[in-house]
């Protein structure tokens, strides 16, 4: 069912949408979510994977392999993780890309600009928005 008339359900519409998608929507899009001490501790389920944040990987063929990330390719909507690469036949090594909707954060680099998403995404219930008792 359709909610919001500006935008199109139609299939190939929105194919077109996602792979042609600027670098800053690629960014949101590639997302991932956070482990759950990491959820607990910032009341936020997912955020925008970034380069020197520590993942863990959860599907695929390199399941349950940590490391860092090394760089996110945003033209392929890839990551690369350090130690996981391939061997090529002239001995030299290649990362493997990895899709970021495969990981799970682990260490966040937090900087100024990344705290402050983290403040503005905090779900933790506010007075406002809680039960409130009224007083007579």
């Amino acid at each position: 069912m359709k909610f919001n008339a500006d935008v199109s359900s139609s299939r190939r519409k929105s194919r077109k949408a996602h792979f042609a998608a600027p670098s800053s929507i690629r960014r949101k899009i590639m997302s991932s979510a956070l482990s759950k001490e990491l959820r607990a501790k910032h009341n936020c389920r997912s955020l925008p994977i970034r380069k020197d944040d520590e993942v863990r990987i959860v599907r695929g063929k390199y399941k349950g392999r940590e490391g860092k990330v090394t760089q996110v390719y945003r033209k392929k909507w890839v990551i690369h993780v350090d130690r996981v690469q391939r061997d090529k036949s002239n001995g030299a090594t290649s990362p493997i890309g990895i899709h970021p909707s495969n990981v799970v954060i682990t260490t966040i680099k937090l900087d100024t600009d990344r705290r402050a998403i983290l403040e503005r995404k905090d779900r933790k219930p506010t007075a406002a928005g809680g039960d409130v008792e009224m007083v007579e």
